[in-house]
């Protein structure tokens, strides 16, 4: 019986391509694989045709799927080719790391051990005395479920292969590794070198993690080596592939009974597994991923480029670079290609590695400028490619339904970013709509809404949409409130609508379940806000509310939902508004007045939305109220009087009136600055536009005399100073229009004959029929 353990990075072409040879060379009778043992089910899915990596095995603890683990593959991943190779020669194959049940029930206890402790802190803290315990937890990040085995996301600590990269001459351990193995295009054995470089770090260094993660790696170690023990009962010739910092410790195993110590008393929680479509994007280093590797596209690239990688590559980068109208030129390739060459021999190097490519597309290609190597570096080093995996794949009921809902709306869930225009007067464009309204009801913003700033008419919609492999593991937990979309959705609306105790809560639910088309929890939730409205004394509370709910009474329009109660609502809250407003806003701080501006500048743009006569006569009435109270806070009263100016209510004159009183000599000057802000703040387009408002000021500057205007100068540059650059500019070429000399033609001296010279010719330009006059005959004669 032999047992024949290969160290491999478990992302990585050059591994992958020594792996396959060193398997064909064994031919063993079972391969066993670092991979949880609950996955083994999903194999037979693993090697289905249908199944395109990049994919993941994804695992959530049955009772609490907000504990989660993904295990990714690419097709350059040692562990994938393994399988396909066993699949191949009909050769068992197992999982041995340590059950991700176990993981779980491991964070979970940290975790309600770490609630706990804070939970006592909090109660026994005194005042400006932080406890030892939160100091603790300051320091240490508590342990959470994440990619690679569910494990704690330990401290930063220098690689171990740095000592060798060093020793060889390489700045870091990830430069020396891709040098030594995944740049190999030749298949060679290096698993014995691999395993002796590995002895000999473990015998010099201690495995970097905290004391929380050692101990998971124990017993990570200890339940591999019961599993090749037992596999060794079974098979002759047992292949083992793992990570390559465990080779020493599966080489050389110590006692079942010590392994069997180490594992004793672990607790472990029912796992569910499944497999879902994953990126390169999420197989990068940088997006957080452990295991992760900086350039997924490149080594992709790698294992699938047959012959001349390098020459392919930078045929690939020339192709984006076209595309994006960028130039590029066969003959940048060939220079490009000669320059990555000459800076491998330079450096010593057996053949060009990233860096050296990256060096001369940069000179060559991008010629020097850094902006092109980013795109490439998205688009070609770490990649766009998203892979698929089977429809019979486990899923829960409320995924099948949203994969359902996708097909029919005819809406791929892509990596790939994308804008899409919605005219939700079409089927089809309805039906995205509602898709991406409902998932986002329940926490997947797999589109972002945003403002339609050249299309009029509100059954347009701008969606910003990607999708993230991680929006699965949350389809899983929503999966208990309902098993279809719309009925998820509606639990979620209806869960708030019962918990909420605040209208601006309820009331920005209930606008975004009218254009998601969920009529039951919008009626719950319209119920939920009469009843907190009639309670309310709140009168900022109640103009929060306001803004919602007249886009609910103004889109409920368009989607054909019955908004009559909303608009009564509506009409409820601005009454209460205006008997309540002038009193909240007596004897307001700076930061509170500012507060009061935004709400009332809110109220009022949400009145002027509805157009209802009565309620807009009111709100005008309660401005001017508050344009003449004694003691308001100027800021309220500037932009008060800038909306009755607006809004006609006010003249030109009046509004010039209040603006002279509150910028007077005898005015607080305190008082003098904040009205100015008032009245122009967010103003400077309407100033550049508007005549009447510009006429105001203009006249108003231009009256005061010299001294005056040296004290109101720090006033209107505090003001002027808030409008943003190009209006500023555009505010002083319209000063320095209506102050330059007006050019006119002169009165005398004016030739009329030679004038109607040109009047023939011009009447042909326009196309007309000319008749020359009696006069103009006259004079021919």
């Amino acid at each position: 019986m032999a047992v024949h353990v290969f160290g491999i990075r478990h992302h990585g072409p050059g591994s992958a391509r020594s792996l396959l040879a060193a398997l064909h060379k064994l031919k063993p009778d079972v391969v066993l694989i670092e991979g949880p043992p609950e996955a083994e089910p999903l194999l037979p899915l693993l090697v289905n045709e249908s199944t395109k990596p990049p994919i993941a095995l994804l695992l959530y603890a049955a009772d609490e799927p907000s504990l989660a683990s993904f295990y990714p593959q690419a097709v350059f991943s040692p562990e994938w080719q393994a399988i396909h190779f066993a699949a191949k020669n009909k050769l068992p194959v197992r999982f041995i790391d340590l059950p991700q049940g176990i993981h779980f029930a491991r964070s979970k206890e940290l975790l309600e051990k770490a609630k706990k402790e804070a939970e006592e802190a909090a109660v026994s803290k005194q005042p400006n005395d932080e406890p030892e315990s939160a100091k603790q937890a300051d320091a240490q990040p508590l342990p959470t479920a994440q990619e690679n085995g569910g494990q704690a996301a330990p401290p930063i600590y220098e690689d171990p292969l740095t000592w060798m990269a060093k020793a060889a001459g390489f700045a870091d351990g990830e430069s020396w590794w891709e040098h030594m193995v995944e740049l190999r295009r030749d298949p060679v054995d290096v698993f014995s070198a691999i395993s002796e470089a590995m002895i000999a770090l473990r015998g010099e260094l201690s495995m970097p993690g905290t004391e929380e993660s050692l101990t998971r790696e124990q017993w990570r170690e200890s339940h591999m080596r019961q599993c090749i023990r037992a596999n060794e009962k079974e098979f002759k010739n047992v292949a083992v592939v793992c990570g390559a910092w465990h080779v020493p410790a599966l080489e050389k195993m110590p006692k079942s009974s010590e392994d069997a110590a180490v594992l004793k008393g672990l607790s472990k929680m029912k796992v569910n597994v499944t497999c879902i479509p994953w990126t390169h994007g999420r197989l990068a280093l940088h997006s957080g991923y452990r295991a992760g590797v900086e350039s997924p596209g490149w080594y992709h690239h790698l294992w699938t480029a047959s012959d001349q990688p390098l020459t392919r590559w930078m045929v690939k980068t020339a192709r984006l670079l076209r595309k994006e109208d960028l130039d590029a030129s066969s003959a940048h390739v060939i220079e490009s290609v000669r320059l990555a060459e000459a800076l491998a021999a330079m450096r010593d190097r057996p053949s060009p590695s990233l860096t050296e490519i990256n060096e001369a597309t940069l000179a060559v290609l991008c010629h020097g400028n850094d902006l092109p190597l980013q795109l490439i570096h998205r688009k070609l080093i770490v990649g766009e490619m998203m892979g698929s995996v089977p429809a019979e794949s486990p899923r829960v009921p409320l995924q099948q339904d949203v994969i359902s809902e996708q097909k029919r709306a005819r809406l791929k869930a892509d990596s790939v970013p994308q804008d899409l225009d919605l005219d939700l007067r079409n089927e089809t464009d309805l039906r995205r709509s509602l898709l991406l309204h409902r998932l986002g009801l329940i926490g997947i913003a797999w589109g972002e809404q945003r403002k339609a700033q050249r299309v009029k008419g509100t059954f347009h919609e701008l969606w910003h949409v990607v999708w993230e492999p991680e929006f699965e593991i949350t389809l899983i937990e929503r999966a208990s409130w309902g098993n279809t979309l719309p009925a998820a959705a509606s639990a979620y609306a209806c869960q708030v609508a019962d918990e909420a105790q605040q209208l601006p809560i309820l009331t920005e639910m209930l606008q975004r379940c009218l254009p998601a088309d969920l009529p039951q929890a919008a009626e719950r939730l319209i119920a939920r806000v009469q009843d907190l409205a009639a309670v309310s004394i709140d009168v900022f509370e109640l103009m929060a509310s306001v803004p919602s709910l007249a886009n609910v009474v103004r889109y409920g329009n368009v989607r054909g939902t019955d908004t009559t109660m909303v608009a009564k609502i509506v009409r409820g809250l601005v009454t209460r508004i205006c008997i309540g407003l002038p009193g909240a806003c007596a004897s307001l701080n700076d930061d509170a007045a500012q507060q009061a501006a935004k709400a009332i500048s809110e109220v009022h743009a949400a009145v002027g939305l509805l157009q209802i006569d009565e309620m807009t006569t009111a709100w005008h009435q309660v401005l001017i109220k508050l344009t003449e109270q004694a003691g308001l806070h100027g800021v309220i009263a500037g932009r008060c009087t800038r909306f009755l100016l607006q809004a006609g209510v006010f003249s030109p004159q009046a509004a010039s009136r209040h603006l002279s009183l509150a910028l007077s000599r005898g005015a607080d000057s305190a008082y003098s600055a904040n009205w100015c802000e008032g009245f122009l703040q967010g103003s400077g387009i309407l100033l550049v536009n508007d005549e009447a408002l510009w006429r105001i000021v203009d006249e108003w500057v231009s009256s005061l005399s010299a001294e005056h205007f040296q004290q109101q100068l720090p006033i209107l540059r505090r003001t002027f100073s808030t409008f943003h650059l190009p209006e500023r500019r555009a505010l002083g070429e319209r000063v320095a229009r209506a102050h330059k000399p007006q050019a006119t033609l002169p009165r005398t001296g004016f030739d009329v004959q030679r004038a109607r010279r040109a009047l023939p010719l011009l009447a042909q330009l326009l196309g007309l029929e000319y008749e020359p006059s009696a006069t103009e005959e006259e004079g021919a004669q």
